[in-house]
């Protein structure tokens, strides 16, 4: 599993600097009569790749003892270090005894951040708390906040005032005000599905608490619903002990509640119905069965890092993927949504992930020039698989529509 810091690692902008891996252990003359070795060209060797993808594809053994002959390679000593005189060995052992004391001082840097993002988060606490009232309806802001907030309305909010007629219906907080936000997050959008909706429009609250030890849990509240008892589903992002290079907490693993679904509501499965045929009376029968399907409550079932390094290499990429995408949609919530809920709920925070309405009109779309290119009949065949796809079980991608009055 690849280590995930809590913050981003900078780019590397000397990944081609001499190390004592890519270093020869002796240096080239700087002037050199000897002549420049011949290599052969690849139209001269004259290689099959075709063939060569044979050879391994047929002969995995071989192919993992290549890997593993590579593998013993990385970070071995190229013998440079070992070639100098004593006394430069000597300064290069205490340059990394001075790194040792840096590195110390990184890792309680993170932690002192650590601490003072708690601190902050203790201040921020009652404002989260006086927005969930507002958002169920269990309180109204005062006139100061709704002045302050006039001060941050730009002219196209105002203008949408003018033109659309103030409705008349009695609503309660702000409806499906998470629902909203989190559809408005392009990372979280992907992973909600329409059948998810029915159940996130109970969702009252989000809320963040640290952990002991380096880690954080998120809380999902729901008001009572059809579709499962919990009233709150956590989920706990875990660090390891040590700190990684550069002083940052590593990711470790997350865990998740269990849900409690009500009978028949499960949206993390489908039903599947197949007919078979007995082959001696020729009677048909339906057989049905439950597989898993894509839904936002997966998330509270996250990926398990693999164990048995003996696993095909694309399922082990495929969990790594797996493990990248929950660690991030974690750090979302609890770095973009939380705090900014509301810029979210409108829309505002968009424009700032390079989302925005502004961006769409920098783009020329190319769809016209591909869609003469079809008959009659493929747009038909398109149409047919889409409504077949359409089953509610896949994540909608479209933007949330703020539900204001």
């Amino acid at each position: 599993m690849s280590e995930q810091p809590i913050k981003n690692k900078k780019v590397d902008s000397l990944a081609g600097a001499p190390t004592p891996q890519n270093t020869p252990s002796s240096a080239a003359p700087i002037s050199s009569h000897a002549q420049q070795p011949n290599v052969s060209t690849i139209e001269e060797e004259k290689l099959d790749r075709a063939a060569a993808a044979s050879i391994f594809a047929s002969n995995p053994a071989l192919v993992s003892m290549i890997e593993g002959k590579l593998g013993k390679l990385v970070g071995r000593s190229s013998g440079y270090i070992e070639s100098l005189p004593a006394p430069v060995r000597r300064r290069i052992t205490g340059l990394r005894g001075v790194q040792k004391e840096h590195s110390k001082l990184e890792a309680q840097f993170q932690e002192e951040v650590l601490q003072l993002e708690k601190k902050y988060f203790a201040k921020f606490t009652p404002l989260y708390e006086k927005r969930a009232k507002i958002v169920n309806g269990l309180e109204e802001p005062t006139e100061e906040e709704v002045v302050a907030g006039k001060e941050d309305e730009g002219s196209d909010t105002e203008d949408a005032k003018e033109k659309k007629e103030e409705s008349t219906e009695t609503m309660t907080g702000v409806p499906e005000f998470w629902l909203s936000a989190m559809k408005n997050n392009a990372l979280l959008a992907e992973t909600i599905t329409e059948r998810d909706e029915a159940a996130l429009k109970h969702l009252t609250d989000i809320r963040l608490s640290y952990l002991d030890t380096p880690g954080f849990k998120l809380h999902f509240v729901f008001a009572d619903n059809e579709f499962f008892t919990n009233k709150e589903i956590t989920k706990t992002y875990y660090y390891q002990d040590e700190n990684g290079y550069g002083g940052d907490f590593i990711y470790d693993h997350a865990e998740g509640d269990k849900i409690n679904w009500k009978d028949g509501k499960d949206l993390t499965v489908r039903i599947e119905s197949k007919k078979q045929r007995n082959k001696n009376t020729k009677q048909t029968r339906v057989v049905k069965r439950t597989v898993p399907t894509e839904s936002f409550f997966n998330f509270f079932t996250p990926p398990k890092p693999p164990t048995d390094f003996d696993e095909d290499e694309e399922d082990q990429d495929d969990i790594e993927d797996r493990l990248e995408l929950d660690y991030q949609l974690g750090e979302d919530i609890k770095e973009k949504l939380i705090p900014r809920a509301i810029d979210w709920f409108t829309g505002e925070a968009r424009q700032f992930e390079g989302m925005g309405d502004g961006m769409e009109g920098e783009f020329e779309d190319d769809d016209d020039e591909e869609d003469e290119d079809l008959s009659d009949d493929d747009r038909d065949e398109d149409d047919e698989e889409s409504d077949d796809e359409n089953d509610g079980t896949k994540p909608k991608h479209e933007a949330a529509e703020c539900k204001q009055s």
